[in-house]
């Protein structure tokens, strides 16, 4: 991982989107709560993207942040789903894979491997999608998946460009990724 931890913490890598009202400040709400657990957050930019598996929905906005964390996975889970809530997201009622107001994923936890019902790490989806790759990328370009041991790079070379566009340069540190500046 390219975040420097503590001995004690380890690195871990959330995607975030949304893709309802008022998206960008949603997403700057949920990486200003983010700062509040993650030691050293640094964010990606913004990236505008396409729906891909339900498409009759507006386009989702997308980012990645990384930062350290003595939390557990599934207690890291558990302040997530909280985060999600605090902005509207109600898990019960929602389409699978449909509009909503905030999603956050954890997609890498160290190099830990876990698969469970409802935690699943790393993430399953992220090496075919394109709106995780490009803002993981931009933060750790020299990254390598812990089940495939590609680099991530190299995968997202071989994406076709599936409707992401950068939107807004990382607005936390002079518009290149960084720390997140409080």
């Amino acid at each position: 991982m390219t975040t420097n931890c503590s001995d004690i913490s380890v690195a871990v890598f959330l995607g975030l989107g949304s893709n309802q009202e008022h998206r960008e400040s949603i997403l700057d709400s949920a990486v200003a709560r983010l700062s509040s657990i993650l030691d050293c957050l640094r964010v990606s930019s913004y990236y505008e993207s396409d729906p891909l598996y339900v498409t009759e929905q507006p386009r989702f906005l997308n980012a990645v942040v990384t930062g350290c964390t003595e939390m557990e996975p599934r207690r890291l889970l558990t302040v997530i789903h909280e985060i999600e809530r605090s902005h509207g997201r109600d898990r019960s009622v929602e389409t699978p894979k449909g509009p909503r107001t905030l999603d956050i994923d954890i997609l890498l936890y160290g190099d830990r491997q876990i698969s469970e019902p409802d935690l699943r790490i790393p993430h399953p989806g992220m090496l075919e999608r394109r709106f995780v790759l490009e803002p993981l990328i931009e933060i750790a370009p020299h990254l390598i998946h812990p089940l495939t041991g590609r680099k991530l790079s190299t995968v997202l070379g071989r994406l076709g460009p599936q409707g992401v566009y950068l939107r807004r340069r990382n607005p936390y540190n002079g518009g290149t990724p960084g720390v997140h500046r409080r």
